[in-house]
Protein backbone atom coordinates (compact mmCIF):
# COMPACT_ATOMS: atom_id res chain seq x y z
CA UNK A 1 0.00 0.00 0.00
CA UNK A 2 1.33 3.48 -0.65
CA UNK A 3 -0.41 6.74 -1.01
CA UNK A 4 0.43 10.07 -2.56
CA UNK A 5 -1.59 13.00 -0.89
CA UNK A 6 -1.11 16.74 -1.78
CA UNK A 7 -2.79 18.94 0.58
CA UNK A 8 -3.16 22.41 -0.85
CA UNK A 9 -4.96 25.78 0.03
CA UNK A 10 -4.51 29.37 1.41
CA UNK A 11 -3.09 30.59 4.61
CA UNK A 12 -5.05 30.08 7.45
CA UNK A 13 -7.63 27.51 5.52
CA UNK A 14 -6.40 24.54 7.83
CA UNK A 15 -4.53 22.77 5.34
CA UNK A 16 -1.71 21.85 7.99
CA UNK A 17 -4.29 20.55 10.07
CA UNK A 18 -5.58 17.96 7.78
CA UNK A 19 -1.70 17.19 7.23
CA UNK A 20 -1.77 16.24 11.04
CA UNK A 21 -5.02 14.40 11.11
CA UNK A 22 -3.68 11.93 8.32
CA UNK A 23 0.14 11.63 9.78
CA UNK A 24 -1.38 11.00 13.37
CA UNK A 25 -4.24 7.86 11.98
CA UNK A 26 -1.12 6.79 9.60
CA UNK A 27 0.98 6.27 12.15
CA UNK A 28 -1.59 4.97 14.97
CA UNK A 29 -2.08 2.33 12.00
CA UNK A 30 1.16 1.33 11.45
CA UNK A 31 1.77 2.71 8.71
CA UNK A 32 5.30 4.74 7.71
CA UNK A 33 5.03 8.56 6.94
CA UNK A 34 6.63 11.27 5.08
CA UNK A 35 5.52 15.04 4.82
CA UNK A 36 6.85 18.17 3.44
CA UNK A 37 5.30 21.48 3.81
CA UNK A 38 5.70 24.90 2.39
CA UNK A 39 3.93 27.68 4.40
CA UNK A 40 4.79 29.84 1.39
CA UNK A 41 3.44 33.64 2.90
CA UNK A 42 0.67 31.94 4.86
CA UNK A 43 0.46 34.74 7.32
CA UNK A 44 -0.51 36.85 4.10
CA UNK A 45 -3.06 34.94 2.34
CA UNK A 46 -0.03 33.06 0.23
CA UNK A 47 -0.31 29.15 -0.50
CA UNK A 48 0.38 26.68 1.77
CA UNK A 49 1.00 23.41 0.31
CA UNK A 50 1.59 19.78 2.11
CA UNK A 51 3.32 16.60 0.50
CA UNK A 52 1.96 13.41 2.71
CA UNK A 53 3.17 10.00 1.65
CA UNK A 54 2.11 6.74 3.10
CA UNK A 55 3.10 3.69 3.05
CA UNK A 56 3.47 0.04 4.73
CA UNK A 57 7.36 0.02 3.51
CA UNK A 58 9.91 2.57 4.22
CA UNK A 59 9.49 5.74 2.47
CA UNK A 60 12.54 7.79 0.99
CA UNK A 61 11.74 10.90 0.20
CA UNK A 62 8.92 12.93 1.39
CA UNK A 63 8.22 14.68 -1.67
CA UNK A 64 6.03 13.76 -4.57
CA UNK A 65 7.40 13.65 -7.80
CA UNK A 66 5.31 14.95 -11.19
CA UNK A 67 2.35 12.45 -12.02
CA UNK A 68 2.79 10.52 -9.05
CA UNK A 69 -0.40 12.28 -6.27
CA UNK A 70 -3.16 9.92 -6.20
CA UNK A 71 -4.96 12.32 -4.36
CA UNK A 72 -5.05 16.72 -4.04
CA UNK A 73 -7.12 18.09 -1.43
CA UNK A 74 -7.47 21.44 -1.72
CA UNK A 75 -9.51 23.91 0.33
CA UNK A 76 -9.42 26.32 -2.89
CA UNK A 77 -10.18 25.68 -6.18
CA UNK A 78 -7.62 27.66 -7.80
CA UNK A 79 -4.86 26.02 -5.41
CA UNK A 80 -6.25 22.14 -6.52
CA UNK A 81 -5.37 23.56 -10.32
CA UNK A 82 -2.29 24.22 -9.28
CA UNK A 83 -1.08 21.19 -8.26
CA UNK A 84 -2.78 19.06 -11.31
CA UNK A 85 0.80 18.39 -12.77
CA UNK A 86 1.38 16.34 -9.51
CA UNK A 87 -1.76 14.39 -10.28
CA UNK A 88 -1.45 10.29 -11.45
CA UNK A 89 -3.70 10.08 -14.68
CA UNK A 90 -6.05 8.16 -12.57
CA UNK A 91 -5.65 10.48 -9.17
CA UNK A 92 -8.56 11.83 -7.40
CA UNK A 93 -9.04 15.68 -7.30
CA UNK A 94 -11.21 16.75 -3.39
CA UNK A 95 -11.94 20.49 -3.74
CA UNK A 96 -13.99 23.37 -2.01
CA UNK A 97 -15.78 24.98 -4.64
CA UNK A 98 -15.40 28.21 -3.05
CA UNK A 99 -12.70 30.55 -4.13
CA UNK A 100 -10.24 32.29 -1.55
CA UNK A 101 -9.93 35.75 -3.66
CA UNK A 102 -7.03 37.21 -2.02
CA UNK A 103 -5.38 38.48 -5.39
CA UNK A 104 -7.21 41.39 -7.25
CA UNK A 105 -6.55 39.26 -10.66
CA UNK A 106 -8.10 35.86 -8.92
CA UNK A 107 -9.80 34.08 -12.71
CA UNK A 108 -13.20 33.87 -13.04
CA UNK A 109 -14.20 31.20 -10.46
CA UNK A 110 -16.58 29.73 -13.03
CA UNK A 111 -14.03 28.78 -15.82
CA UNK A 112 -11.61 27.42 -12.38
CA UNK A 113 -14.46 25.26 -11.44
CA UNK A 114 -14.91 24.23 -14.91
CA UNK A 115 -10.97 23.54 -15.71
CA UNK A 116 -11.69 21.22 -12.52
CA UNK A 117 -14.64 19.62 -13.82
CA UNK A 118 -12.39 18.38 -16.62
CA UNK A 119 -10.87 15.99 -14.61
CA UNK A 120 -12.76 12.45 -14.39
CA UNK A 121 -12.30 11.96 -10.94
CA UNK A 122 -12.94 15.27 -9.45
CA UNK A 123 -14.90 15.86 -6.38
CA UNK A 124 -16.26 19.15 -6.08
CA UNK A 125 -17.59 20.33 -2.86
CA UNK A 126 -19.53 23.44 -1.07
CA UNK A 127 -17.61 22.59 2.02
CA UNK A 128 -17.87 25.83 3.78
CA UNK A 129 -21.76 25.63 3.04
CA UNK A 130 -21.85 22.38 4.58
CA UNK A 131 -20.09 23.70 7.42
CA UNK A 132 -22.06 26.27 7.98
CA UNK A 133 -25.22 24.37 7.86
CA UNK A 134 -23.32 21.87 10.57
CA UNK A 135 -22.94 25.66 12.76
CA UNK A 136 -19.24 25.23 12.90
CA UNK A 137 -18.01 27.14 9.59
CA UNK A 138 -14.49 26.43 10.93
CA UNK A 139 -14.96 22.93 10.10
CA UNK A 140 -14.91 23.33 6.23
CA UNK A 141 -11.69 21.78 5.91
CA UNK A 142 -12.33 18.61 7.73
CA UNK A 143 -15.58 18.09 5.41
CA UNK A 144 -13.09 17.89 2.46
CA UNK A 145 -10.88 15.46 4.64
CA UNK A 146 -14.01 12.84 5.51
CA UNK A 147 -14.74 13.58 1.73
CA UNK A 148 -11.17 12.01 0.87
CA UNK A 149 -11.35 9.20 2.94
CA UNK A 150 -12.29 6.18 0.64
CA UNK A 151 -8.99 6.85 -0.93
CA UNK A 152 -6.34 7.70 1.76
CA UNK A 153 -5.82 3.74 2.56
CA UNK A 154 -6.59 4.85 6.18
CA UNK A 155 -9.34 3.16 8.03
CA UNK A 156 -12.12 5.88 8.86
CA UNK A 157 -11.99 4.79 12.85
CA UNK A 158 -8.46 5.80 12.34
CA UNK A 159 -9.04 9.59 11.09
CA UNK A 160 -12.08 9.95 13.86
CA UNK A 161 -8.78 8.99 16.53
CA UNK A 162 -6.61 11.44 14.74
CA UNK A 163 -9.50 14.23 15.27
CA UNK A 164 -9.91 13.54 18.66
CA UNK A 165 -6.23 13.27 19.56
CA UNK A 166 -4.69 16.42 17.83
CA UNK A 167 -8.58 18.47 19.48
CA UNK A 168 -7.65 16.81 22.75
CA UNK A 169 -7.18 20.00 24.53
CA UNK A 170 -9.76 21.74 22.80
CA UNK A 171 -12.86 20.11 24.14
CA UNK A 172 -15.58 18.08 23.19
CA UNK A 173 -17.79 20.54 21.85
CA UNK A 174 -15.28 21.09 19.11
CA UNK A 175 -13.95 17.40 18.68
CA UNK A 176 -17.50 16.66 17.99
CA UNK A 177 -17.75 19.54 15.86
CA UNK A 178 -15.29 18.24 13.60
CA UNK A 179 -16.18 14.58 13.70
CA UNK A 180 -19.56 15.61 12.56
CA UNK A 181 -18.10 17.41 9.77
CA UNK A 182 -15.66 14.63 8.39
CA UNK A 183 -18.85 11.81 8.49
CA UNK A 184 -20.69 14.84 6.19
CA UNK A 185 -17.81 14.75 4.24
CA UNK A 186 -17.85 11.15 4.37
CA UNK A 187 -21.42 10.51 3.31
CA UNK A 188 -20.31 12.63 -0.43
CA UNK A 189 -18.12 10.02 -1.79
CA UNK A 190 -20.07 7.27 -0.33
Amino acid sequence: MKTNIIIAGVGGQGILTISSIIDLAAMHSGLHVKQAEVHGMSQRGGEVQSHLRISDSIIYSDLIPLGQADVIISVEPLEALRYVPFLKEKGIIISATEPFTNITNYPNIDAVLSELKKFPNAKLIHASQIAQQLGNIKSYNIVLLGAAIPYLGIPQEQIEWGIRTLFATKGNAIIDANIAALYKGLEITK
